[in-house]
């Protein structure tokens, strides 16, 4: 399989990503990420075609590339519990904290970016806030609910079918866009 080739997702070729989104991973999961607002990105991810669905928040500054990873369920020393890590992505950051480059990306709880260093946080968007808390910066309700529901999926899934493997495609605002603004230039000019 490719990921156990130790290849990484940034450098796999869309065409690539196509085959084992499409033919080899039997759970997909989809992170679609919003514009960045001020120093966070929210987002939607969807599971096993939107079989569960939920809200998440990543600060900017750390926020992993957009790309393929395969995902696993292993014990976080750091939280003390099994969570979803990320495989494939090196040290990555978009602005290093104190020139360190972070690793061991997870899916985890947290209700603002100052709960993560780079991590995916899931969730419920606060809706009587547009996604922006009373301090303007955006949070996320509900979140070690949204975790409990993600993870318990991804177990029961791992029971019923324990040679299978799992992937997560992290897409940019831009990746899927529901206009195409050439297209509307184009028929002004006609």
């Amino acid at each position: 399989m490719l990921f156990g080739q130790k290849n990484i997702a940034r450098y796999i070729s869309a065409q690539q990503q196509n085959y084992i989104l499409r033919n080899d991973a039997n759970m997909y999961i989809r992170l679609i990420r919003n514009k960045p607002q001020g120093n966070a990105i929210t987002g939607r991810l969807s599971v096993d075609n939107e079989q569960l669905t939920m809200d998440t928040l990543e600060p900017w500054q750390y926020a992993i590339p957009a790309g393929c990873y395969r995902l696993r369920l292993t014990h976080s020393p750091t939280f003390g519990e099994i969570l979803p890590i990320l495989d494939g992505v090196l040290g990555y950051a978009r602005q290093p904290h104190n020139g360190i480059r972070r690793t061991g990306i997870r899916i985890h709880a947290g209700n603002t970016i100052a709960d993560s260093r780079g991590c995916i946080l899931v969730g419920s968007a606060d809706r009587d806030y547009k996604t922006m808390g009373r301090s303007g910066e955006a949070r996320l309700l509900s979140s070690r609910k949204a975790l409990n529901e993600l993870r318990e999926y991804l177990l029961n899934y791992q029971k019923e079918y324990p040679n299978e493997e799992i992937y997560i495609e992290i897409t940019e605002p831009d990746a899927y866009p529901l206009y195409d603004v050439p297209y509307e230039r184009e028929l002004q000019n006609n």
